[in-house]
């Protein structure tokens, strides 16, 4: 199992969105030299909290800041752009990179993301699908034609063509009919933090069966989790506990507004913002010293067996001080007790 490191860009308190893109400076080279195998960023629009909106361009930096790491969308949200653009950038951000992009995609959720981009909720699947079909078929670098429901191509060769021969895909994704999908196109899944244990597993359990179906067996399962680390597991929960429970605070607004569905450890769907509690969700989340951090990976290794356990350590509100001594011993403390699994 690898591990990988993921920035979302979320600000809380006295930060502010400068000082979240600052860590890059100095964190990322570090992680890298610390034994982190993958650099992730996600986006998200118009959230006050923060989010990052143009995640490209975030790699586009990260690539210039590291040199073997992987760097990944995870998540893209493929319909509020227009598949040929997407096609040009992702394929230059492989060049600028030397090969080392991988694209996990969703379809969306947040409404307030479609609207401003005038672009409708009930197109969001379809327009993911067929962008999907035009980015594959563009990557192959050779001139091509497209005439489908949302988009017209009339004639296009993409220069310069991706470094890599097939840039990975990943589908960011929960709902059973995409589950499927993933498996018929043959591209892994990439699991949400938003997801209990059990319910990951029932989602790789529907996914798994379809992909046997198929003859596909998929290479690649990555997992994101918040993580902090912490001399103590009292001193984790004090520093990382507001953090996480801000960073739910979309899921819980958007379970609340009937968007997307978001159930506590118990259960229970949320139907309030104010419901979000970072101990109602301790299940989603590696906080805590080194050892217990262990025992908790041990745990999710056991029920789901990710391939790359993706840390989401750059939490709101916590200093680039504490950020750095969470890095430096999840690496030194926690990371080696899984260098042979």
């Amino acid at each position: 199992m690898e591990f990988g490191l993921m920035f979302s860009f979320i600000v809380n308190g006295e930060q502010t969105n400068l000082d979240a893109y600052r860590e890059m400076d100095t964190l990322l080279p570090l992680a890298e030299e610390l034994g982190f195998t993958s650099f992730h960023t996600t986006e998200h629009h118009f959230q006050s909290n923060g989010w990052a909106p143009s995640p490209l361009m975030v790699l586009a930096k990260a690539a210039g800041l590291t040199s073997t790491m992987r760097l990944a969308t995870n998540i893209l949200l493929v319909p509020l752009y227009h598949p040929l653009r997407l096609a040009e950038d992702l394929a230059v951000l492989d060049n600028l990179s030397e090969g080392r992009i991988s694209v996990g995609i969703a379809p969306g959720y947040a409404s307030e993301e479609f609207h401003a981009f005038a672009i409708p909720m009930a197109e969001r699947v379809g327009r993911f699908e067929e962008a999907i079909d035009i980015l594959q078929l563009a990557w192959k670098g050779e001139p091509f034609t497209w005439e489908g429901k949302y988009f017209s191509i009339p004639w296009a060769h993409l220069v310069p063509a991706p470094v890599q021969e097939t840039l990975p895909i990943w589908y960011g994704v929960s709902g059973p009919r995409l589950l499927e999908r993933a498996a018929e196109r043959r591209v892994p899944v990439t699991a949400s933090p938003r997801h209990t244990i059990s319910e990951l597993k029932a989602h790789f359990d529907r996914y798994g069966a379809v992909a046997a179906e198929t003859g596909y067996v998929p290479d690649e399962r990555p997992v994101i989790r918040e993580v902090f680390i912490a001399p103590t597991q009292e001193e984790a929960e004090a520093i990382a506990g507001p953090a996480i429970t801000e960073m739910f605070s979309l899921y819980g607004l958007k379970s609340a507004q009937g968007e997307r569905a978001l159930t506590n450890d118990a259960g229970e769907l949320v139907t309030h913002e104010g419901q979000v509690d970072f101990r109602t969700f301790s299940s989603r989340y590696v906080v805590g010293d080194p050892e217990s951090a262990i025992d908790q990976i041990q745990h999710l290794r056991d029920e789901i067996d990710p391939t790359v356990l993706v840390c989401r350590m750059q939490l709101p509100g916590v200093s680039t001080e504490h950020f750095e001594r969470s890095l430096r011993m999840f690496a030194t403390e926690v990371m080696p007790a899984f260098a042979d699994s």
